[in-house]
């Protein structure tokens, strides 16, 4: 009866998960209640997650990211990388190797989210669009994180589930055989061919005007000293050589969704228009229109004449998901004005200021210089606009990797576990001022760590219930005829499916112990079953949603939904006929 109930809520889970409407780490708490109410899991038992070595371990990882990012390493590597050529080759291969290692030793998604501008700038130095090398440089964190054991978190997860069963749990560089090889092959692919297979954008050369993506969605209004006060729609619509699409009216607060084309502009009169950001301040210009979220900051505020527009991207961990720029009441709390955003496929039914915010939406926000940037991390976003490399760190460049260097040294020797060397890292960077202790919790991924806490104890219900034994018990009986390694391609195809539409670390929490009764069962090495599933947990490479990286890139390269599969696929199926030779290599049967 435990397995029926087992069964049925990793069912609705996954469901939920592939549906997502509702954020997965409250799907993951939903599952761990559910296993607890039915008393699968006891109820003293609910909460240990939290406390597994896999969670501190990611937790630790995520502040020592912040560190190596404080430090000035990253952006030493990315100074260097604004001198290179207009080789557009030279270019994606570099930055997807550079990408890659930093995600090694770092948060995938942090050494992403510090290139991906210098990303942005080489493109549109070069003429070419951002679009050819976002993705790729996206896939090369996944592929980076391959190598080590903190360079992904599933990684983090298969070596505790390997201590649980042998005893000792993989060493920090027990994955760099397979996951070099990986890497390399995969940049060699994304270099050569692989960016090749994505869509082919326009791209612009201006300074400027360093990203591009779907139009921006904003309001102007009619004010009376503007020049086209008194004119009509069709008057507006036909400016030569200005693209501006006008979507609605508002008028004494109510709204026309579409405007006669004879209708009259009138002073205090509101436009919802689409237009670029080079058409939307031409059309300004000319105009004489106001931005409405652009009102005046106060003329006696300190800095009120030194402000800023900046470009955003709304982050998965952002706290604007699923707000309102009026709900959130973004000018009075953070000092900022919503002009404009953009989204892929837009419909628009709304007043800017009652969008719902979305992971992958740009926003145009207006602020003070001097705050701007801080509010910026504060609300969980990521700044698109040519941003100022950190300047004057390199004294701390050698602390963090003397500090790191004698971590990793600590457990490769035994001295320490790699949840203890590394939170005692992330404590002497706070102490050594090179992550404040505000950053210790604003740079630390909750959603990750609900995640992770809840699922593992619905991994331990899978195997308690006999449920993991139960579904290797048909792999073995599917697989006696079949040769081990056609097993292994198999494991490693539901991986990467699973991967591709729920979170990965749930994902090898769900597959780890399912692989560890199906090595079991066909008495073969545990360690060549649990590293098929740590390579195919990180492969989630065909969907927008299958991890943050991919995620973070769609509105900077403007990629549609079914633009990653093009790529993805072909990468997927490499690390497969790549991948199983190198895990039987260095992993035997």
């Amino acid at each position: 009866m435990e397995q029926f109930f087992v069964f049925a809520i990793l069912a609705i889970t996954l469901f939920l998960f592939i549906w997502g409407k509702i954020r997965y780490d409250f799907v993951s708490l939903i599952a761990l209640m559910a296993v607890v109410i039915f008393r699968i899991i006891p109820f003293d038992e609910a909460f240990n997650g939290f406390a597994h070595p896999a969670v501190i371990t990611v937790a630790a990882v995520m502040i020592i990211s912040k560190g190596m990012q404080n430090s000035g390493i990253i952006d030493l590597i990315a100074r260097w990388l604004m001198k290179m050529g207009k080789n557009r080759l030279l270019q994606i291969a570099v930055l997807s190797l550079i990408t890659a290692v930093a995600s090694g030793f770092m948060n995938n998604v942090g050494a992403l989210a510090i290139l991906m501008p210098v990303a942005i700038h080489l493109a549109r130095k070069s003429s070419y669009s951002p679009s050819f090398i976002l993705m790729p440089i996206a896939f090369a964190s996944l592929l980076g994180g391959m190598m080590t054991l903190i360079g992904t978190p599933p990684n983090i997860i298969i070596a505790t589930f390997r201590q649980d069963i042998i005893g000792e749990p993989f060493s920090f560089f027990d994955f760099a055989p397979v996951g070099i090889g990986l890497m390399l092959v995969g940049i060699a692919f994304i270099t050569l061919i692989g960016w090749r297979l994505l869509p082919k954008r326009k791209g612009e050369s201006s300074d400027e005007d360093l990203f591009k993506i779907d139009d921006y969605i904003t309001e102007v209004k009619v004010i009376k000293d503007a020049k086209y006060l008194g004119k009509t729609i069709e008057e507006l619509e036909e400016i030569k050589d200005i693209e501006v699409e006008i979507l609605g009216l508002i008028r004494n607060k109510r709204r026309i969704h579409i405007p006669d084309q004879e209708e009259i502009l009138k002073n205090n009169d509101i436009l919802i228009i689409v237009a670029d950001s080079d058409n939307l301040k031409s059309f300004i210009d000319l105009t004489g229109f106001k931005l409405v979220g652009g009102k005046q900051f106060r003329k006696d505020a300190i800095g009120s004449k030194d402000i800023a527009i900046r470009e955003v991207i709304v982050m998965n961990d952002s706290k604007l998901l699923g707000q309102t720029a009026a709900g959130l009441n973004l000018r009075s709390r953070y000092g900022v004005n919503l002009l404009a955003i953009a989204r892929r496929n837009r419909k628009i039914t709304k007043r800017l200021d009652r969008m719902t915010f979305k992971a992958g939406d740009v926003l145009l926000l207006q602020g003070r210089s001097h705050k701007l940037a801080e509010t910026i991390t504060n609300i969980g976003c990521l700044p698109l606009a040519e941003r100022g490399l950190r300047i004057g760190y390199e004294k701390k460049i050698i602390l963090t990797l003397s500090l790191f260097s004698i971590a990793i040294l600590a457990t490769l020797q035994g001295l320490l576990p790699v949840q203890i060397a590394f939170s005692i890292v992330a404590l002497l960077l706070v102490f050594t001022k090179v992550v404040s202790f505000r950053d210790v919790y604003s740079n630390i991924d909750w959603s990750i760590i609900i995640l992770l806490g809840a699922m593992i104890p619905v991994g331990t219900a899978l195997e308690v219930s006999g449920g993991a034994d139960t579904i290797a018990s048909q792999i073995l009986g599917i697989g006696t005829n079949t040769p081990v390694w056609m097993i292994l391609v198999v494991m490693m195809m539901i991986t990467m499916f699973l991967s591709d539409v729920i979170n990965n670390a749930a994902t090898v929490v769900l597959m780890a112990p399912i692989a560890i009764n199906v090595a079991q069962g066909f008495g073969v090495s545990v360690d060549t079953f649990l590293m098929a599933v740590a390579v195919s947990g990180s492969c989630a490479f065909l969907t927008p949603i299958g991890h943050q990286s991919n995620t973070l890139v769609m509105g900077p390269g403007g990629y549609k939904f079914s633009d990653y599969w093009k790529m993805g696929l072909p990468l997927e199926i490499l690390v497969i006929i790549t991948g199983l030779p190198l895990i039987l290599t260095f992993w035997p049967l």
